[in-house]
């Protein structure tokens, strides 16, 4: 009988590739099901993205309308393609975040062993915390986007003896892209001044060839040059990228509690629309381990920028506490540095024993399991039964759309940000909204909605839509002028 060698097995072969596409299979699955998951439905912060996406001209660029451009236009391309819903508004979220899961999986393939990188990378875009960016119909998630695709890209220049031009030229595109979405003109700043400071990084500047440096550079400052004219016609945005507010010290270390309490407390009595703890106490322990283990070679490139972005995000939730969102990009590295450790210490105990060695996948697989399967159950179920944070999304647009008739008249009253969304539907030629009734009663029509109670309206409420939520279930109310006679 011929003895079976484990080694030359395909599945065992191919192990590493297996997986991977397992993982991409199974995140791009759950990603494109996401509006019909958690969270169910829209806040208001998604809703006033829609709405000014949804107003982009053609000029808007030479307008100096350039903040978070790049998302809002596919935003805007969604809601035009697909009409008004909750799948169009998040649909762009979840392209980038299909992006942003397979440049994270190739930067962590890219720095670690396929073995860490794998697991790491389950940890990583299966966690609630990640799910939910990539389901936010805002441009939240460019705050994690390009820097890691900044990074990915400056993982195949720093390190190659012959870096591709093509590299180059796209890390320039990018960075100069990530200076139009708020806050990280800071970290493009970061980027510049790590690389002249740090050894490596500097060595790998100095052999790059001449063309594609200079061409480089050159894309960078045209960015630049952009930016400063963008800012001169448009003076607001100057506030909204360069984040520079008036805030005293006491306010500026508010800002960081008021950042980081969802991400680490085990209290939903939160005011904020981020499920807590919005990272797993095994996730942070492992970036602990990992963080911990990177002391002796706090030099190299990979390791010493997970420590720098982590105290750079701190800094930078000071100003804004929605940008504290970027430590999942190091808390990732860190996850994969920890995971080396825990695996490199298993291996050293039983240095000559293969059965010890594979015994380790059982108890590694177990507690890998319990994380994604707890991580994503806490994702599903928290954002629809922790009423802290169900309560900031609603799923009205999906009752206008199936309980009201075509060309119906809503009002939307005293509510500018739900007015600018559902305006959107009348600019599509479907419903008729407004934000006031008329002076003269006689021009309201026979029958027409308000989205909520509002006192004084006049008429007859013929029916109330509601919603299965806990609080505000009563969402459209519907009301007749003229009533019948059987209903007199």
């Amino acid at each position: 009988m011929k003895k079976l060698i484990i080694s030359k097995l395909f599945l065992y072969r191919h192990r590493f590739a297996i997986g991977f596409i397992v993982l991409g299979a199974a995140y791009i699955g759950i990603l494109f099901g996401l509006p019909l998951l958690a969270p169910n439905g829209l806040s208001e912060l998604e809703m006033e993205s829609a709405a000014e996406s949804y107003a982009l001209d053609f000029d808007s660029f030479f307008r100096g309308d350039i903040v978070n451009l790049p998302y809002r236009l596919l935003q805007k391309l969604s809601i035009m393609t697909f009409g008004l819903s909750i799948y169009s508004v998040k649909l762009p979220s979840i392209i980038i975040g299909t992006l942003l899961g397979c440049l994270l999986i190739l930067l962590l393939n890219r720095w670690f062993k396929s073995n860490v990188a794998l697991l790491a990378s389950i940890l990583a875009v299966l966690s609630a915390s990640f799910l939910y960016l990539a389901g936010s119909g805002t441009p939240l998630i460019m705050l994690v986007f390009w820097p890691t695709l900044l990074l990915w890209l400056g993982s195949k220049i720093q390190g190659v003896t012959k870096p591709k031009p093509l590299y180059c030229f796209v890390f320039a595109f990018a960075l100069l892209a990530s200076i139009f979405t708020p806050h990280l003109i800071y970290l493009a700043l970061f980027i510049v001044l790590f690389a002249f400071l740090h050894p490596h990084l500097r060595f790998t500047i100095k052999n790059l060839p001449i063309i594609p440096l200079v061409l480089t550079v050159f894309i960078i400052i045209i960015g630049v040059a952009a930016l400063i004219m963008a800012a001169f016609i448009n003076p607001p945005i100057i506030a909204e990228i360069l984040l520079a507010p008036n805030l005293s010290l006491e306010q500026f270390i508010g800002n960081i509690q008021t950042a980081f309490l969802p991400f680490f407390a085990w209290n939903t009595a939160l005011d904020s629309a981020f499920l807590s703890p919005f990272i797993g106490l095994a996730s942070v322990a492992l970036a602990v381990i990992g963080l911990l283990s990177t002391t002796k070679g706090f030099f190299a490139s990979r390791n010493s920028i997970a420590t720098c972005l982590i105290i750079f995000t701190i800094i930078l939730s000071g100003f804004s506490p929605e940008s504290a969102i970027l430590i999942l990009l190091p808390m990732a590295i860190l996850i994969a540095h920890g995971l080396r450790y825990v695996l490199a210490k298993w291996y050293d105990l039983f240095p000559d024993n293969p059965y010890a060695r594979i015994s380790a996948i059982f108890p590694i697989g177990l507690f890998l399991g319990i994380m994604i399967i707890g991580g994503i159950n806490h994702f599903l179920f928290g954002y629809r039964y922790v009423p802290m944070v169900a309560d900031k999304f609603n799923n009205d647009i999906y009752l206008i759309e199936h309980q009201l008739p075509q060309e119906s008249t809503l009002y939307v009253i005293d509510d500018e940000i739900a007015y600018n969304f559902y305006a959107i539907l009348e600019m599509q030629g479907d419903y008729k909204i407004s934000n006031a009734f008329p002076e003269d009663e006689t021009e309201l029509p026979a029958t027409f909605a308000t989205l909520g109670r509002i006192e004084d309206t006049p008429g007859e409420i013929k029916r109330i839509i509601t919603s299965p939520k806990s609080h505000n279930s009563d969402r459209i109310y519907i009301y007749n002028t003229v009533l019948d006679e059987k209903e007199l």
